[in-house]
């Protein structure tokens, strides 16, 4: 009897409970078990899926974004895939790229850009938009407000430096009496820009020289308008045309010997005078926090735009001297870069 009752006790399981109900409720557990495994190696080796759209490759930005992607846990070629589609400055390609964007299952979508922006807006109202930069997000429609988006837009705002432009000019060329404005209508914002660069040089009475300039081969005939017309300086007006075209816009403001300001620092990097802008590593970087949130599960209608609190004003010495310009103490003293 005794016996009977120890059989089996050497591995402290007693044959009697090995019933068929407790063969299955293991098997359940074995089986719960394993499909949480499973889960977990599958959520593990999902890829989120990202893509940018520009008008103009932005390296710096691009490798500020990528880097800070990286910090929060998302590593392109790992976890992370991103599509990159950029219109080479003809923006009349960008609706087809941003078509191709949505085609591709893009889980977020970074534009960097009004241009870019406008065509991604017009493509998707469902998937999320991010924007990098680009002016005046309410007035174009992107949002409903800066602090509620309401749709499927949000990111960075930025805001207009126009007057402060004109007025670092006005320092730099103490009696500049006359100041050019380069524009294109390819940019929407451009008549926006150009009514208020026309307001902040009525403020300061200086007289006003638009020249729109509808392609690349207009950009030489507008500057012998600028020198017939006397414009002492000028303003590039941003979009990103302008931006593809940096190049050839730098080389005949230095011929010219021509006093320019731009609202972005790739210019004086690339040999420009000098620029005023927001600083964008800085906007890339919270470009990619949001990013990161809306991947996570947040929606950008509830995601308030971000206000630039950093903006950089670069000069390139280099420049002035070749243009016969001497820039004042003070304006170098607030300059956050000198390149020389």
């Amino acid at each position: 009897m005794r016996k009977n009752e120890c059989r089996g006790s050497s591995n402290g399981w007693d044959e009697r409970d090995k019933t068929p109900k407790k063969r299955i409720i293991v098997l359940t557990l074995c089986g719960l078990l394993l499909a949480f495994g499973l889960s977990a190696y599958a959520q593990q080796a999902k890829k989120a899926h990202i893509c940018y759209l520009t008008t103009t490759p932005d390296v710096s930005g691009r490798r500020v974004l990528i880097e800070r992607l990286r910090d929060l846990g998302h590593i392109e070629g790992q976890n992370l895939t991103i599509e990159y589609r950029y219109a080479e400055g003809k923006i009349e390609r960008l609706p087809d790229l941003a078509a191709a964007l949505i085609n591709a299952n893009c889980e977020v979508i970074i534009t960097a850009g009004i241009e870019a922006t406008t065509a991604a807006r017009n493509a998707t109202n469902t998937i999320p938009i991010v924007i990098a930069f680009a002016p005046d997000a309410v007035r174009h429609g992107f949002v409903a407000s800066l602090s509620r988006p309401g749709g499927n837009i949000t990111g960075q705002a930025s805001v207009d430096l126009t007057g402060k432009r004109l007025e670092l000019l006005r320092e730099v060329v103490p009696k500049l009496s006359r100041v050019g404005f380069l524009w294109s209508s390819s940019n929407p914002d451009s008549d926006y820009q150009a009514e208020e660069s026309e307001a902040a040089a009525a403020s300061l009475r200086i007289a006003f020289q638009p020249l729109e300039v509808k392609s690349a081969d207009e950009i030489g005939s507008a500057f012998r308008s600028l020198v017939q017309g006397r414009s002492g300086a000028l303003i590039v007006s941003r979009g990103g045309f302008f931006r593809f075209h940096q190049k050839q816009i730098i080389e005949l403001a230095a011929k010219n010997r021509l006093p320019t300001i731009y609202g972005n620092a790739s210019y004086p990097e690339a040999g420009g005078l000098m620029s005023y802008a927001e600083d964008r590593i800085e906007q890339f970087r919270r470009t990619a926090v949001t990013v990161d949130k809306i991947l996570k599960g947040a929606k950008p209608a509830d995601l308030p735009m971000e206000q630039p609190t950093k903006f950089e004003l670069v000069i390139n010495l280099k420049t002035a001297k070749q243009i016969g310009l001497t820039i004042p103490p003070n304006v170098l003293a607030r300059a956050d870069r000198v390149i020389k």
